[in-house]
């Protein structure tokens, strides 16, 4: 058999699922060129973050769902913006409808907020994050040298993953299932994503956010804070410059209702 025959018999493309950061944007109103102005602004304060960044529109928060022209003067909003809508929340069998319609998919991650009946969202109220401190954690191993790799290396325990070198700038951490703990610096540029919490007891100053999968219990808790962006469970807060009260202090960051609360401990 030929190299080319054997080349043939081999599949043209490996299709696998990962862990992809999307935005969720939840519609309050329709109104295309305030949503446009809005977006914007945001791109222009966090171009890293916003610029080109796929998202996905919840449309469950507005009065009545909009017609497909409607949707589609939206979508052109959000481009002309600089985002880039990839897809649906999940929501209502007519929200389906609308989505083929657009050519778009459901992205089904969104789908714990439609358990009610009648496809309406279910809203939690966690309480106010507390003000204890975590526990110190055991001592960290002497760290490797860092891989070229997108990924840091680490080391699972549990449902619980444990870095204990560097995470530099480029690289990411998810830790899928459970709570992130990291014993070093996360670099200027770095992303740490957890379906849990994160714990740093090293200096924070990339992105760090929690509850990626809409766990609004999760929590943030840093030893040193200069973070470019925490979020819980979406809820982001995005850092020009530090706070003064904030800058280099031992912090948490969770969830008051929709607040995100940033507090020293």
């Amino acid at each position: 058999m030929t190299t080319a025959a054997i080349s043939a018999l081999e599949p043209v493309g490996e299709l696998k699922f990962g862990q992809v950061g999307i935005a969720n944007l939840r519609l309050k109103r329709l109104d295309g060129p305030a949503l446009e102005q809005e977006l914007a602004d945001k791109v222009r304060h966090a171009p890293h973050l916003f610029e080109r960044a796929p998202l996905v529109v919840d449309l469950s928060h507005l009065s009545a769902l909009p017609d497909v022209d409607t949707v589609q003067t939206l979508l052109a909003h959000i481009r002309s913006a600089g985002l880039i809508p990839v897809g649906l929340a999940y929501g209502t069998s007519d929200n389906e409808q609308l989505a083929r319609t657009l050519g778009l998919p459901l992205l089904a991650k969104f789908r714990a907020a439609y358990e009610r009946a009648g496809g309406e969202p279910m809203v939690a109220t966690p309480p106010p994050p507390s003000r204890t401190a975590p526990a110190a954690p055991e001592p960290a191993s002497t760290p490797a040298p860092a891989a070229p790799a997108a990924s840091a290396p680490a080391t699972a325990g549990g449902a619980t993953l444990h870095v204990d070198q560097p995470v530099r700038s480029g690289q990411q951490v998810y830790a899928r299932g459970g709570d992130l703990v990291l014993n070093k610096l996360v670099a200027n540029g770095a992303e740490v994503i957890a379906d849990g919490s994160i714990h740093v007891y090293g200096a924070l100053r990339g992105r760090a956010l929690a509850g990626a999968l809409g766990d609004e219990k999760a929590r943030i808790y840093c030893r040193e804070f200069h973070a470019e962006l925490v979020s819980i469970a979406g809820h982001y807060r995005v850092f020009e410059s530090i706070p003064d009260e904030l800058r280099g202090q031992p912090v948490q960051v969770g969830l008051d209702g929709e607040k995100l609360v940033i507090a020293r401990f």
